[in-house]
């Protein structure tokens, strides 16, 4: 094909260091793992009922069976890798591997896993860590996403992509099913700046503080609001796919916290998901904040803490940053713009 293999990239960035031969070894553990992951959920139904719910049922991060089939497959396949210890988001303390081995791998095994009945993209997402010289178990994790040696996640859907990081710029490598490799077919993405696309789940608009409802609301008022142009909202729910097509052509991802009772740090998982995707995409030029502060450098205080998550595009997460800090005009809250304003007639 003349595109360069997953494995001669990482062989060209693995020229010294016992740690980077490591980080590389640990990427392509995971990428065979994907392959076979890709297979399963490529047979949808005929591979069993994947959405069925087998833990927390009730809860708003319910365990379906390809939870489960996901986090087994990968754990297996980590026992062979220089990987002292496995967190996921599947087990509530890490699970030793080899003690003397220079990672440490935190895992979404199965992203967007209420989707995967709906035939939606879903995934897994990957940071990996430099052991801790004093530390073991749950508080060897304890570390901002600023450590993280390597960061990826995997996107099964009509193609099966590996988006990854290992400080060198984002890149993008593209599963050929026929000779299970993959290839680079995107080196150093760039996230456009600006964008004109959005993404939140706006069912809880009744829920969202201030800031948010700020931002969305100048979004929604489009080319007769203050942002004097037209956005499109999009929405997946499966946190890789939103974040891979914000990779593409570049906008903004957004899962506040919320008045909601469990939700007043958000959803998304620190450790196994917002670390991961904000290095990604701050590689790839973009911003990622938790609301009030950059994402990488938040200090977890738990294995399976929450976080606000907002990132994509620089100058659209600068701009909710500012309206968090106060410094950012509130459109709406200007008599030019607001309902009954000089340059808008109530319906």
């Amino acid at each position: 094909m003349g595109l360069a293999t997953l494995k001669e990239f990482l062989t060209d960035w693995t020229l010294e260091g016992r740690t980077r031969g490591a980080v590389a070894e640990t990427v392509l553990a995971l990428a065979e793992t994907s392959t076979r992951l890709s297979e399963f959920v490529g047979r949808g139904a005929l591979g069993g009922k994947l959405g069925r719910v087998v833990a927390r049922a009730g809860e708003s991060d319910e365990q379906k069976e390809i939870d489960v089939v996901a986090n087994n497959m990968i754990a297996e396949a980590l026992k062979s890798a220089p990987v002292a210890a496995l967190a996921s988001e599947e087990e509530l303390l890490p699970r030793a591997l080899q003690a003397d081995a220079p990672l440490l791998v935190a895992i979404d095994p199965f992203d967007g896993s209420s989707n995967v009945d709906a035939n939606v993209s879903v995934g897994t997402i990957f940071s990996i860590l430099p052991s801790h010289p004093t530390s073991s178990g749950e508080a060897a994790f304890l570390r901002p996403g600023s450590h993280q040696l390597a960061a990826g996640f995997f996107v099964y859907g009509p193609q099966t992509v590996l988006v990854l990081t290992v400080g060198t710029g984002t890149h993008v490598f593209t599963l050929d099913k026929a000779t299970r490799t993959y290839h680079m077919t995107a080196r150093s993405v760039a996230v456009p700046p600006e964008t004109n696309e959005y993404a939140i789940n706006s069912s809880n608009a009744r829920h969202w503080d201030e800031p948010i409802r700020i931002y969305i609301h100048d979004c929604e008022n489009g080319a007769n609001g203050p942002r004097g142009r037209d956005f499109n909202m999009r929405w997946t729910g499966s946190p890789v796919a939103d974040i891979y097509r914000i990779l593409s052509r570049g906008g903004i991802y957004l899962y506040p916290g919320d008045r909601r009772k469990g939700f007043q740090q958000g959803r998304i998982r620190l450790i196994y998901e917002a670390n991961p995707l904000s290095w990604i995409i701050e590689q790839a030029g973009g911003r990622a904040s938790a609301g009030k502060e950059r994402v990488l450098d938040v200090v977890p205080v738990a294995l399976h803490q929450k976080t606000p998550l907002i990132c994509g595009s620089r100058e659209e997460v600068d701009r909710v940053m500012r309206i968090y800090s106060g410094q950012e005009f509130k459109g709406e809250r200007s008599p030019l713009f607001g309902r009954r304003g000089l340059f808008r007639a109530l319906p």
